[in-house]
């Protein structure tokens, strides 16, 4: 499996609370906070879910 760093980009305030609970799951509460994953199939659909909060790199 390819390893991804995700960084929190944009705030998550006043966004959905479904969205905001994707963020968490993903180890994200502030902005700037970065975050490495194995890039699963779960991993990817959350990442798809909120994919205009964050920016995403491979390692």
């Amino acid at each position: 499996m390819a390893k991804i760093k995700v960084t929190l980009v944009k705030s998550l305030i006043g966004r959905k609370k479904d969205h905001i609970a994707t963020a968490n799951a993903l180890g994200l509460k502030k902005i700037g906070k970065t975050v490495e994953h194995e890039l699963t199939p779960q991993i990817k659909g959350m990442i798809d879910k909120v994919n205009y909060l964050l920016k995403v790199e491979e390692v």
